[in-house]
């Protein structure tokens, strides 16, 4: 403990892992949580939130914590499993405290918070003591600042807070985690309030906040989409997979949704349209219009190629459906499909439709979930292709999109209140 820093900035700690005295690894660190005591004092730290195995967020006290530095954090105790809620006058250092606009007291000006230290005192407890900040510009007062945006760090006390409630930026947050994945960005942003939440989105690019949005409750994809501007929020429907993008609109009053279809491109929001046609509880109201698919005479080569794509999910890119051209859904006639594995059993030169696999039996685009469920159970596949009368290929469904039909509305948000002990017992 006596080389323990007793004070350290929290952007330098987050994605740190947690362990506990035996060197088990907990989870990771997420954000910090502080306790507004008001204007004539300073945050008491109460506790951090770790994100662990299963990507859910829970809280463990500060009292929990035995060391922290810059390197990695370890606790001890008995850690509550339950998924973290803020409460009362609670803040998250990243989630709300980040970006957010502060006066200087000295009379020179605004400034935008970038970082913050906390510090142990005597006694063990933690509270956030000074501020990094960014400000300044060619007028400022501040003699020590000679250049537009200068950084420095000043005490918590030597600036004036505003209200939760003011409008925030964003852009120290998403710069925090731009190397998050969509899913566990999702899960930070559902947890934050409605404020923060749109605040946040605003700030990310439009193929960022796409993917994003497909990991999200329908609720929280409604606020987010309904909160922009309607051109952009017909950029950001482009952007997503169309089935996603057909369900987001499926769930917004008929006069917007048809709004935003005639703003999106054509092509795009013709594959939505398609994709709305189709009842409730069908394979065509499930699938994604726009799979791997190739003519026979392409080669293993080309399809390797193809499966290569970053913005291809792993289940779309386990397999490749053979069609005659066109090869934009609904194509010509379907003929077969070639999994992952054959294509790494041949040489790149062979052709496609010399290694069909013709003993998969498409799909109707009117089948029930339930028929397509079992066919992907029995068969252990990651995707089906999916026809129309004509034997056309009009789309694939993947067991990712089964799962995220059976499973209820709330699954994201559902809890597990189990508890790990670590030694001790919980205060």
């Amino acid at each position: 403990m006596s080389t323990n820093p007793t004070r350290v900035f929290v952007a330098r700690l987050l994605g740190l892992d947690v362990f506990d005295p035996l060197g088990d690894r907990l989870g990771r660190l997420r954000d910090v949580v502080v306790l507004d005591r008001g204007a004539l004092k300073e945050p008491q730290v109460v506790g951090i939130v770790i994100e662990v195995p299963g990507k859910k967020r829970i809280f463990v006290p500060m009292t929990r914590v035995t060391s922290m530095d810059t390197s990695q954090i370890i606790c001890t105790g008995l850690v509550n499993l339950r998924r973290f809620e803020q409460r009362g006058a609670e803040l998250l250092v990243v989630g709300e405290l980040f970006d957010r606009k502060v006066t200087l007291q000295d009379g020179s000006g605004d400034a935008v918070i970038e970082d913050i230290a906390m510090e142990k005192n005597r006694a063990g407890d933690w509270h956030v003591s000074q501020l990094f900040i960014r400000r300044g510009g060619p007028t400022s007062p501040l003699r020590s600042l000679r250049r537009s945006g200068e950084r420095l760090i000043i005490n918590w006390l030597d600036a004036y807070h505003g209200a939760a409630n003011e409008p925030q930026g964003a852009s120290q947050f998403v710069a925090q985690h731009e190397d998050l994945k969509a899913a566990d960005f999702a899960e930070a942003l559902h947890e934050m309030s409605n404020k923060r939440r749109l605040e946040v989105a605003g700030e990310l690019q439009d193929d960022r906040l796409a993917d994003i949005l497909q990991e999200l409750p329908d609720d929280d994809q409604v606020q987010i989409l309904s909160s922009l501007n309607r051109e952009r929020a017909a950029d950001i429907l482009e952007e997503m997979d169309p089935d996603d993008a057909a369900d987001l609109l499926n769930e917004l009053p008929e006069a917007q949704k048809e709004e935003l279809l005639q703003l999106m491109e054509p092509d795009d929001a013709d594959d939505v349209r398609r994709l709305l046609e189709y009842e409730e509880d069908t394979a065509g109201s499930l699938m994604t219009t726009v799979p791997v698919i190739l003519p026979p005479e392409a080669t293993v080569a080309e399809a390797l190629a193809h499966v290569r794509r970053e913005e291809l999910t792993p289940a779309l890119a386990s397999s490749i459906f053979v069609c005659r051209p066109p090869l934009e859904t609904p194509t010509g006639r379907y003929l077969g499909v070639v999994h992952i594995q054959q294509l790494l059993r041949f040489p790149p030169p062979e052709q496609l439709g010399n290694i069909l696999d013709a003993d998969l039996e498409p799909v109707s685009d009117q089948a029930n979930v339930s028929e397509v469920s079992r066919i992907l159970a029995t068969y252990n596949l990651n995707s089906l292709p999916i026809i129309n009368k004509e034997g056309r290929l009009v789309g694939a469904v993947t067991v990712d999109d089964v799962l995220d039909h059976l499973l209820p509305d709330d699954w994201r948000a559902q809890d597990d209140a189990r508890a790990l002990r670590r030694g001790g017992t919980n205060g």
